[in-house]
């Protein structure tokens, strides 16, 4: 089942309004390069699990192509550590599709090396700096409880 398409507007001009919710949650005490870079990493594996939230190739009127891009917004959030360790167990209950990047990442500078890092670290010790989650609206609001909108 599809419950990514967006509710059909009343009018051609209405807002579209999504079933679902794309959200990116940082840890609060992250430097400015780290919270991009962070969230780069993390939406990059949704639109691999989650095709459906991959929209059609632009271009522009000079018919030069681009590459698709995500159909709807990506929320961005903060946190505290324990805010982020909250989520990651909500998320994890509810099965939602989900990425993380923890602090590790940071000293690694490749796709292996991540991995073996998230690898080295059992569930409950992982040092969580963000986590992104694709899902029903209520849920991934519930997944967030207690962070707030990134400023």
């Amino acid at each position: 089942m599809n419950t990514t398409h967006a509710t059909a507007p009343a009018a051609p001009d209405a807002p579209v309004r999504f079933d679902t919710k794309i959200a990116v949650l940082l840890r609060e005490d992250l430097e400015t390069w780290q919270r991009l870079n962070v969230t780069a990493f993390l939406v990059s594996g949704l639109g691999t699990q989650c095709p459906e939230v991959i929209g059609e190739p632009y271009e522009d009127a000079d018919a030069v192509g681009y590459l698709p891009m995500f159909r709807q917004p990506v929320l961005v959030f903060e946190g505290t550590k324990e805010t982020l360790t909250n989520a990651h167990a909500r998320v994890l209950s509810r099965a939602l599709p989900r990425a993380v990047f923890t602090s590790d990442l940071f000293t690694t500078g490749n796709d292996r090396d991540n991995r073996a890092a998230v690898r080295a670290v059992s569930t409950a010790e992982l040092d969580l700096v963000g986590l992104a989650v694709h899902g029903p609206r209520n849920a991934v609001d519930k997944v967030l409880k207690g962070a707030r909108m990134h400023p």
